[in-house]
C-alpha cells in the first residue's frame, strides 16, 4: 500500500519558505565586522534544516546546494574563516537559488540550472578561500571546471580498498563520498571493490563517512600518486562522455522506463510506502516546464568531521526539543478559505444576534427577565466569538516589513547610496486581506524614497548630513485604524520642479497653492520629475496606482515634506474590512453607521456657538476650538427633521489630524455591524465605504468619514451625490 504523503510535502514547502525568509533576515542583520556567534549558528541551522528536509523527500538538487552552503557556513561559525561581505552576497544568492528550486518542486516552475551551477561553484570556491571574481562567467566549461579543481593546491587522491560488502553499500559509499570530491570505482581480486577519491579533505572526513556503512577497521586507505596531465585529460574526457549520456547529473539516463523500474529494488523505490513527488505533481495537474540544457559542476563541500559527531548529535537533540516545544504550543496550519468561511458564518451570527436583541427590546423586563438575561449573555458571547475569530485573520506587519531589508540593501548598492533601514511597530497587526494588498504600494514608496529621496553620499556630506541616509518604516494603531509611515531624511520634495512639471502636463496649478496641495500633484497619472528613465523609476507609473489601491482599501494617504530635511508619507487603513463597531445615527428617515473609531464625542450645541462664514458654510465652537460643521442631510440631499444644529445632535469626528462636527437628527445606538461591499453589489458611492444589515433586516450605509471631512473644506450648497 502506498501512503499519500503530498500533505507532508506541503508542510516541508511551507517550512522551507519560512526558513529561507528567516535566513535572509539574519543575513541582512548580521554585523560583518564582528558577527555574533549565535547569529552565525542560527544561519547555519536554517541551511541544515532545509538540507535535512530536502534529503528526506528526495529533493537532491536542493540538498546539494544546501550541503555546499552548510559547509561554508560551518567553517565561518567555527572561526576557520572570517565573514566578509562577499560571503553574505553569496549566501543571499544561494537563498534565491533555493527559493527558485523550491518553486520548481512546488509549482512546476522552471529552474535555471546554469544559475544553480554558478552559485554552487561560487560557494565551493569561497569555502576553499578562493577569491571569486565580481562577474562570473556565464557557464564555465565542464571540462575546464574539473581540470581547474584538480590542479588546485592541496588536492589528494586516495585509494580505499573495501571488504566484501553488498553492491548497495558500495553505491551508498560512492554517493556519500561524492560530497567530498570525485569518486570512481575499480574492481579488486575476489569480487571486492576499491574507491578512488579526489578530494581536498583529510582522512578523518573520509573515515567518518565510511563508518556509517562499515567498520572503519575493515578499511585499507592509501594515498595514490597524482595523475599525470595525460591521465587526467583521458579521465576527464571519459567522465564527460559518461555524464553526457546520463544527462550531466541533472536528468535521468536515456533508458526505457520499464527496464529502469524493473531494476530498482523496493528500498530504492521508497519501500513501497512513499509516493514520488513527480507523481504527486502530475496528479495535482502541475506539469513542469521542459528542462533547460544545463552544465553540471562538481562541487566538493566540506563534511562534518568525526570530532563534531557528538556536537552534531547534541545540536540535533536540541533542535528536536525545540520542535517538540513548538508542537506543544498548539500551532496548526489552516487554509485561508476555511478561515474566511468561519468569518462569514460569524458575521451572519452577529446579524442574527442583533435581530434577536432588537425583537426583545419591546418585552417587559419583569415578565421576561430570564429571556432577556439569556439574550444579554448571547450578545456577550457573540462579541467574544467575533473578536476571537477576527484575531485569526490578523497578521503582524512584520510579514510585510521583512521583505524590505533585502530590497533596500540591493537597491542602495545598485544606486551607489548608503541607507540605514529602520523599522518600528512590526508586531502591529492588520487584517490578512489588507496586508497582501498593501505590499505593492509600500514597495513603490520605499523604492521612491531610496531613488529620489535619499541623496548620494557626497551630496549628503556636502549638506552637513551623515554619509548614510536613513529610511524609516513604522506601523501603529490609531483608534480603529492602522497608520503606516514611510519616512526618509533625504532632500525632500522640490516644490518648483513639481509645479513646473504639473504645468507641462496641463494640470491646473497656481503659485498660491499650499505645500500640501502641491504634494498631492505627484499622485496625478503619468506624473514624474525624474530626468532619466531607469529600471528603478522615472516612467510616471506608480504613485497614482498607489493612491488608487489605498483608496480602494478604504484608506487615505498624506504627504509631509521639507526641502533638505526629508519626506514622510502617511497611510491610514482600517484594521479590518469585515466587522466593525459602529454608532447608528438617524438623518431624516435614513439610518447610517459611523465607525466608532472616528467618533470623539457627541453634543447638542447652543445657538450662540454656531457661526456662519461667508462662502465657507458654518462652524461650531467646541471648547474654544472652531470646527467645520458638516450637515449630513446636505451631503446626501435628503429631507432632515431638523435644520437648526441647536435642535439636532453634533457628532465630533476626527481623522487624518483634522476634526469636524457632523450634524445629524439623533443618535440611535451603538452596535457591531458586518461590513458588506457596496461597490461589488451596486456601485461606488462618494462618502460611503460600505453597507450593513440591521437587526430589523433593513440596510444601513456605512459612512466614509475621511471623505466627508475632506469634502467639508469646500462645502457650500453643493451635495456630494445628486
Amino acid at each position: 500500500m502506498t501512503i499519500d504523503i503530498s500533505q507532508f510535502y506541503q508542510v516541508f514547502f511551507d517550512e522551507a519558505e519560512e526558513l529561507l525568509a528567516e535566513k535572509e533576515r539574519l543575513l541582512l542583520a548580521v554585523d560583518i565586522a564582528t558577527p555574533d556567534a549565535e547569529d552565525l549558528n542560527a544561519i547555519f541551522r536554517t541551511a541544515h534544516s532545509i538540507k535535512g528536509g530536502a534529503s528526506t523527500f528526495g529533493l537532491n538538487d536542493m540538498s546539494e546546494v544546501t550541503h555546499v552552503l552548510e559547509s561554508l557556513l560551518d567553517r565561518i561559525r567555527k572561526g576557520e574563516m572570517s565573514l566578509t561581505s562577499q560571503h553574505v552576497d553569496a549566501f543571499l544568492a544561494a537563498k534565491d537559488i533555493l527559493k527558485m528550486q523550491l518553486d520548481g518542486h512546488r509549482h512546476g516552475a522552471s529552474v535555471d540550472q546554469e544559475a544553480v551551477a554558478n552559485v554552487r561553484m561560487m560557494l565551493h570556491d569561497l569555502s576553499e578561500g578562493v577569491i571569486v571574481a565580481a562577474h562570473q562567467p556565464t557557464v564555465p566549461s565542464f571540462l575546464h571546471a574539473e581540470q581547474k579543481q584538480e590542479v588546485r593546491e592541496g588536492a589528494h587522491r586516495y585509494k580505499i580498498e573495501l571488504p566484501d560488502i553488498p553492491q548497495r553499500d558500495v553505491n551508498a559509499l560512492v554517493d556519500e563520498l561524492g560530497l567530498l570530491g570525485r569518486v570512481s570505482v575499480t574492481p579488486l581480486a575476489g569480487g571486492r571493490s576499491a574507491l578512488i577519491i579526489m578530494t581536498h579533505e583529510g582522512l578523518d572526513d573520509i573515515v567518518a563517512i565510511c563508518s556509517f556503512v562499515l567498520n572503519p577497521e575493515d578499511l585499507k586507505i592509501f594515498e595514490a600518486p597524482p595523475l599525470t596531465p595525460e591521465q587526467r585529460a583521458i579521465e576527464a574526457l571519459e567522465r564527460a562522455r559518461i555524464e553526457d549520456e546520463q544527462g550531466y547529473g541533472f536528468f535521468d539516463p536515456n533508458e526505457p522506463a520499464e527496464s529502469t523500474q524493473a531494476e530498482l529494488s523496493d528500498d530504492e523505490r521508497g519501500y513501497g510506502f512513499f509516493q514520488p513527488i513527480e507523481q504527486i505533481r502530475l496528479e495535482a495537474g502541475i506539469v513542469p516546464e521542459a528542462p533547460q540544457p544545463a552544465v553540471a559542476v562538481q562541487s566538493r563541500p566540506e563534511a562534518l568531521d568525526a570530532a563534531d559527531a557528538a556536537a552534531e548529535k547534541k545540536a540535533s537533540k536540541k533542535a528536536a526539543d525545540a520542535a517538540h516545544a513548538h508542537a506543544e504550543a498548539g500551532s496548526i496550519r489552516v487554509s485561508i478559505e476555511k478561515v474566511d468561511q468561519l468569518i462569514n458564518l460569524v458575521g451572519e451570527l452577529v446579524i442574527t444576534q442583533a435581530m434577536i436583541e432588537q425583537r426583545s427590546d419591546g418585552l417587559d423586563p419583569m415578565v421576561h427577565q430570564r429571556l432577556l438575561a439569556s439574550v444579554s449573555q448571547l450578545t456577550r458571547n457573540t462579541r467574544d466569538l467575533q473578536e476571537a475569530v477576527m484575531s485569526i485573520r490578523m497578521m503582524p506587519m512584520d510579514f510585510v516589513f521583512s521583505r524590505f531589508p533585502r530590497m533596500v540593501r540591493d537597491l542602495a548598492g545598485k544606486l551607489g547610496k548608503k541607507v540605514d533601514f529602520i523599522t518600528n511597530g512590526a508586531a502591529t497587526e492588520l487584517d490578512k486581506g489588507l496586508i497582501e494588498r498593501i505590499v505593492d504600494p509600500l514597495t513603490h514608496l520605499v523604492r521612491n524614497s531610496i531613488d529620489h529621496g535619499i541623496e548620494m553620499p557626497a551630496a549628503r556630506v556636502a549638506a552637513g548630513k551623515s554619509e548614510s541616509g536613513r529610511l524609516f518604516l513604522s506601523a501603529a494603531h490609531q483608534g480603529g485604524n492602522i497608520v503606516i509611515e514611510v519616512a526618509d531624511d533625504g532632500g525632500g520634495l522640490n516644490r518648483e520642479r513639481i509645479l513646473a512639471k504639473a504645468r507641462e502636463n496641463g494640470l491646473p496649478v497656481s503659485e498660491n497653492m499650499s505645500d500640501a496641495e502641491v504634494w498631492q500633484l505627484i499622485f496625478a497619472p503619468g506624473f514624474s520629475t525624474a530626468e532619466i528613465v531607469t529600471d528603478v523609476s522615472g516612467r510616471g507609473v506608480g504613485m497614482d496606482v498607489v493612491k488608487r489601491n489605498i483608496t480602494q482599501m478604504g484608506g487615505t494617504i498624506d504627504i509631509r515634506s521639507a526641502k533638505g530635511f526629508g519626506t514622510t508619507i502617511l497611510i491610514s487603513l482600517p484594521l479590518t474590512l469585515a466587522i466593525l463597531d459602529g454608532m447608528s445615527i438617524r438623518c431624516g428617515d435614513e439610518i447610517y453607521i459611523l465607525p466608532l473609531g472616528f467618533v470623539v464625542e457627541s453634543l447638542q450645541p447652543a445657538r450662540a456657538d454656531v457661526k456662519d462664514i461667508a462662502g465657507q458654510g458654518r462652524v461650531v465652537k467646541v471648547r474654544g476650538e472652531y470646527l467645520p460643521l458638516v450637515p449630513l442631510h446636505q451631503m446626501f440631499n435628503i429631507v432632515p427633521r431638523f435644520t437648526d444644529p441647536a435642535e439636532g445632535i453634533l457628532v465630533i469626528l476626527e481623522t487624518e489630524g483634522r476634526k469636524a462636527a457632523l450634524f445629524v437628527d439623533e443618535l440611535v445606538g451603538q452596535q457591531q455591524v458586518v461590513v458588506k461591499n457596496l461597490e461589488s453589489n451596486y456601485r461606488k458611492v462618494a462618502g460611503i465605504s460600505g453597507a450593513t444589515i440591521l437587526g430589523d433586516g433593513g440596510v444601513a450605509l456605512i459612512l466614509d468619514v475621511a471623505a466627508l471631512l475632506r469634502s467639508s473644506r469646500q462645502l457650500t450648497d453643493d451635495t456630494v451625490v445628486s
